[in-house]
């Protein structure tokens, strides 16, 4: 028994390892044996805590990058110990979830997923892949950013992707949960000689019955011909931004990045997450439609938001704020008897409106405001009313290229979930157009300024994710459980 615990444990580190560098890296077929690997060792719920926990320690090792944090006012020796306790805190929270999936794995109800009949075990997968889709997406309402498995398949495998046009993320969580119990089940079974052959063929079936639908949901129409928008990756750094010379050059760059815009016939300009300060005015009236992140303020609280300086105008005339805030980098806790505004660079704001739909004299879009853009749910909702493409500004200095990727294949993932075009900008980078189909074009390389044109397409088609949007899910999750409680009524008769 020892030995097993052991082995398993094992099995747990070596899969959230294999996790963490898809996660990390890309690569499809190091998450369907992560999950395998997960479920060999599922019956022990530490094993289960060590691959979340180093699942996510790999995948969100760019959290490393916030040291230093002097420029906020952390003394030098303080700024590493709290960017490890962050990363190590994201790490512990992931390994008590995926722990929690375990013991829930390991109840009464589950209890013959891995000796029972083989339609219990599969009973028994369905409900348990659901349930971490289903979790996926409720994590994505709350405040800390989680990178599930859903989104783990791009940029690799856009054929698998695909499906997020029913099923959304969740629903891409569940099918490589149910790919990687496969892989479990062939090795259990061939381990036994006991059919695995017949284990193997109907996992090899279901990988390419996937992919197949995946690819028919991709192709879809515009409903425009391409319009050209400019993009300024403005490379504006966090940790000089508020220097005396850096607030005198960004009114003067932003100035000039509009009228290289009007030069090159663009119908708006879009610019990264927080260029802008509070309530902040152009040096001169828009040439064209300008739509920016900045602050501004709200009946006394401060915004972090989307702002749309209309042609002709120097003054923002609409706005939408960003819902989801990042803990103590902007929600800053209030307490009578302790500040921590000083772990705030804005000194702490408020969060706006949970829709998503900007509505304007352009077309009406969806807006994610840095890693609002993981909540595939919320900009579903903004597409489902009205939205004809999606914006998603974001302000990703200090942290490395490796976040950059992330980012870009979740916009991927937002992109086929809702067949709209993406333009993603942010102050280092990513910049780039997302096509509906999930192809990424037009990038502009990392850590540079630049002002570049993209050709947007609009949509206006309405698919299965964004009418049904977890229905779909759930109602998988409810068939699953009935079909594992009429048996355990069956057996126990």
């Amino acid at each position: 028994m020892r030995s097993e615990k052991y082995l398993s444990s094992i099995a747990g580190l070596f899969g959230g390892l294999l996790a963490g560098l898809s996660l990390s890296n890309g690569g499809v077929i190091f998450m369907w044996l992560a999950i395998a690997l997960l479920w060999a060792a599922s019956r022990n719920i530490f094993a289960g805590f060590l691959w979340g926990l180093v699942a996510l320690l790999i995948s969100h090792s760019w959290l490393l990058a916030l040291h230093p944090l002097s420029w906020i006012g952390i003394p030098d020796p303080l700024s590493l110990p709290i960017a490890i306790t962050i990363w190590l805190f994201c790490g512990l929270l992931a390994g008590l979830l995926v722990g929690l999936w375990s013991w829930i794995g390991n109840s009464y109800i589950f209890q013959g997923f891995r000796d029972g009949d083989l339609s219990n075990k599969v009973l028994s997968a369905v409900v348990l892949s659901c349930l971490w889709g289903l979790a996926e997406v409720v994590l994505a309402h709350y405040p800390l950013f989680w990178i599930g498995i859903g989104g783990s398949v791009l940029p690799s495998d856009i054929l698998l992707a695909g499906l997020a046009r029913w099923f959304g993320a969740g629903g891409l969580a569940t099918v490589q949960l149910l790919i990687g119990f496969c892989f479990w089940h062939t090795a259990f079974a061939f381990r036994r000689r006991i059919r695995w052959g017949k284990s193997l063929s109907f996992g090899i079936l279901f990988v390419a019955l996937a992919h197949i639908i995946g690819a028919t949901l991709l192709p879809n129409s515009a409903t425009s011909d391409p319009i050209p928008v400019a993009l300024w990756q403005s490379d504006i750094r966090i940790r000089t931004k508020f220097s005396k010379d850096e607030q005198s050059r960004i009114p003067v760059a932003i100035k000039e990045s509009l009228d290289i815009s009007k030069d090159l016939s663009a119908a708006w300009l879009v610019a990264p997450e927080g260029t802008l300060n509070a309530n902040q005015e152009l040096l001169s009236p828009a040439p064209i439609p300008f739509l920016t992140g900045g602050f501004r303020w709200v009946k006394g609280s401060q915004r972090s938001s989307l702002l749309v300086f209309e042609s002709g105008q120097s003054k923002a005339s609409t706005a939408i704020d960003k819902h989801r805030l990042v803990p103590l980098g902007e929600k800053v806790p209030r307490f009578s008897w302790f500040s921590l505004k000083s772990l705030s660079a804005v000194g702490g704001i408020e969060p706006g409106n949970s829709s998503r739909l900007l509505s304007w004299s352009g077309p009406p879009a969806a807006i994610a405001i840095c890693y609002e853009l993981s909540d595939g749910h919320a900009i579903a909702q903004a597409v489902d009313d009205g939205a004809q493409w999606i914006l998603a500004l974001a302000n990703l200095d200090p942290y490395p290229v490796s976040l950059q990727k992330q980012f870009v294949a979740i916009a991927q993932l937002r992109s086929i979930e809702t067949a709209r075009d993406l333009i993603s900008v942010a102050n280092t980078g990513p910049s780039a157009l997302v096509m509906a189909s999930g192809e990424v074009q037009e990038k502009i390389p990392p850590f540079i300024e630049s002002t570049e044109l993209v050709g947007l397409r609009l949509h206006s088609g309405i698919n299965g994710y964004i009418r049904w949007q977890e229905a779909p899910l759930i109602g998988l999750f409810v068939i699953g459980l009935s079909g594992i409680l009429c048996l355990r009524f069956w057996i126990n008769e």
